[in-house]
């Protein structure tokens, strides 16, 4: 009986040309875990060294359109996620992918071999980059000689025993039994062998068949003096030839060879497409330019580790292969599609404070285009900071859900802001992602939702994700396209690339757009009024990384112009935040009393006053933290828990004002 050894239920694809990748794809797909597999198209943006990383991120976002051709391959029942990711080296960003994706098996696609086996650095065995990421062996191999796609009805594989050759019979017959084909074992022997030795070999292939395949096979066992002319004839009957590597490092003609000489020969040589697999482990004769090369790629490895521990670069890094925009997945369709396979829900969030102007197309379009024609949404919930207009009837009359957020958890007392709506919206909602989007918006557009939920869906990495966007703001009747965003650049910006430098890539902290995984926003504090977008970044990116959190270009956002007191005071609330946040963080007093009333002088003929107004953000405990929610998320705990749960228990805050957010 067949060992049933589980099939990869991980695999990466690095595609340099997404039009030559149906092959790898349709093998990819064959060879997948069905149960949980995942299939991901990877493309690699190569920085020259003494350019900054971020350089990247325009090429990164057209390689990410490139990538989506790929999709089309994928046959029915699988999905591919196309990810790329930015580096100096090719190599270096495969490996780096492979461990960010946790890999079983990385399939790479062959040109072939330069003429006389070298190019311009010396000796080459596939290329640089496959021969680099090899020799690192981050996990088991793939490397197919492409001929083309057609039908798989045979698939020859010629072995000679060992743990290639086993890998090897794994995926051929996984490959098989996708494909409703046969699998033909060629094993051969020395002529003039005695015919109890030949017995002997018959039984020997049997067994191995009977241990390795469960699919259509047959054995054939062929004497041959030549045994690259008799693999090569043999695979003219088949449509695939799928071989494990060997150990024969060197050949006659002094070349090197890292799967050894005899299955780079084969596939050179012939005529169906051709895999050479081999399994993660040390390599073994290694020849002295081998160990030379390998020795500079470790080299390359420690240069790359330094530069990640260095923020500027980390931050360069992250802003090429973090940066999206909504038309990357404006296709609804397909990420319901990708929800469900992943088996997420999706929660929306409306906080409103007065917004009967532009709350009602807000609703009607959401629930049109992303719950009626498709799926995308699993709940609308407008929060609402009890509205004083119409906000709330006329949402409810659209089919949004309205809660008030003073309503929500009232035993703990309710704080006027919008970071209390969220955080209250956060008990209320059930959804495994939540996003957020503001509603004092003219001429709204479902790229506010589906924009930051995208990636989200896209890279599993990905925990936080912020949209940004031109700013214009109506001043005077008149549209100031440059207008917007003046407390980010006077006051966010420079206290984060001060303090918080890891964060200096976000182009739009202060936005009101963002969507996260619930996992991630149950178990972060939350500022109650204006302080609630910079505390959610300093707080994610603490917990998830910056290599957590993402941001997408949402194009353009036309909203209310606030005056220049109001911009001072969310300024003012800002500050204290950030301050708050570095003496928790770095375990010092920067100040013996952190000030929370802010003094504005009114003068006017013949008057003179000074207007003092409380002005700090309370904070929210994380929601995880919270008894009821834990009672409405989690299935009831043991005492002992129960016990904690209670200890930990916030004390009830009082009811009262702060500015409106």
């Amino acid at each position: 009986m067949a060992i049933k050894a589980p099939l990869p239920s991980r695999i990466l694809i690095p595609v340099a040309n997404p039009l030559t990748a149906e092959e790898l794809i349709r093998l990819g797909a064959a060879m997948l875990d069905r149960r949980a597999g995942e299939l991901s198209a990877l493309g690699i943006v190569e920085v020259p060294e003494g350019m900054p990383l971020s350089e990247g991120a325009t090429r990164a976002r057209h390689a990410r359109r490139l990538l989506q051709r790929v999709l089309d391959f994928a046959p029915p029942g699988s999905t591919i996620h196309p990810i790329v990711r930015i580096g100096r080296h090719a190599a270096e960003g495969i490996i780096e992918a492979s461990a960010e994706q946790e890999a079983d098996l990385i399939i790479f696609g062959w040109g072939g071999r330069a003429a006389g086996g070298r190019d311009a650095g010396g000796p080459t065995i596939f290329s640089t980059t496959i021969d680099e990421v090899v020799r690192d062996a981050p996990c088991d191999i793939a490397v197919v000689k492409q001929r083309g796609t057609k039908p798989i009805q045979r698939i020859l594989v010629p072995v000679r025993g060992g743990p290639h050759a086993e890998l090897a019979l794994h995926f051929a017959d996984a490959i098989a039994r996708h494909h409703d084909a046969t699998v033909t074992i060629l094993h051969l022997v020395p002529p003039g062998i005695t015919l109890a030795v030949r017995a002997q070999a018959e039984r020997a292939l049997a067994s191995f068949i009977k241990q390795h395949i469960s699919g259509r096979s047959e054995g054939i066992l062929q004497e041959a003096p030549n045994v690259r002319n008799a693999i090569l004839k043999e695979a003219e009957k088949a449509d695939l030839v799928v071989m494990g590597a060997s150990t024969q490092a060197s050949g006659t003609d002094g070349e090197t060879y890292l799967f050894g000489a005899l299955p780079e020969s084969i596939a050179a040589r012939a005529k169906p497409s051709v895999m050479i697999v081999k399994t993660r482990e040390t390599i073994e004769r290694a020849t002295f330019e081998q160990l030379a090369a390998r020795a500079e790629t470790l080299a390359a490895a420690d240069r790359a580790a330094e530069e990640a521990r260095a923020v500027p670069a980390r931050v360069e890094r992250w802003f090429g292969e973090s940066n999206f925009h909504h038309a990357e997945f404006a296709d609804l369709r397909r990420l319901v599609t990708l929800k469900e396979k992943q088996r997420l829900t999706i929660s929306l969030v409306l906080p409103t404070l007065n917004e009967e102007e532009t709350i009602g197309p807000i609703v009607r379009r959401a629930m049109r285009e992303m719950v009626g024609r498709v799926p995308l949404l699993d709940e609308v919930l407008v929060i609402d900071s009890a509205s004083t207009d119409r906000t709330r009837e006329i949402a409810e009359a659209e089919g949004a859900r309205v809660v008030q957020h003073p309503d929500v958890l009232p035993r703990y007392g309710s704080f006027v802001g919008k970071g209390e709506a969220l955080w209250k919206s956060l008990f209320e909602t059930s959804g495994d992602i939540v996003v957020w989007a503001d509603t004092d918006v003219k001429h709204w557009h479902p790229r506010m939702v589906y924009g930051t939920l995208g990636p989200l869906l896209h890279e599993p990495r990905l925990q936080y994700v912020k949209g940004y966007y031109q700013r214009p703001i109506v001043e005077g009747g008149v549209l100031n396209e440059g207008g917007g965003g003046r407390v980010t650049e006077l006051v966010a910006r420079p206290l984060i690339n001060l303090f918080y430098p890891e964060l200096s890539g976000m182009i739009q902290p202060l936005s009101g757009e963002y969507a996260g995984r619930r996992a991630l926003l149950e178990s972060i504090p939350f500022f109650t009024g204006y302080a609630v977008e910079i505390g959610h970044l300093i707080d994610a990116t603490e917990r998830a990384g910056i290599e957590g959190l993402g941001q997408v270009d949402l194009e353009r956002r036309v909203h209310r112009n606030q005056e220049l007191e109001g911009l001072s005071r969310m300024s003012f609330v800002i500050l204290q935040a950030v301050m708050k946040r570095l003496e928790e963080r770095r375990k010092v007093r920067l100040f013996a009393e952190l000030g929370s009333t802010m003094k504005l002088p009114r003068s006017g003929k013949g008057r003179l006053s000074l207007e003092i107004i409380e002005l700090a953000d309370q904070e929210r405990p994380p929601m995880i933290r919270i008894p009821e929610y834990l009672e409405r998320r989690r299935p009831p705990g043991t005492a002992g828990e129960q016990a904690a749960a209670a200890a930990d228990r916030p004390k009830a805050a009082p009811r009262r004002r702060s500015p409106k957010s």
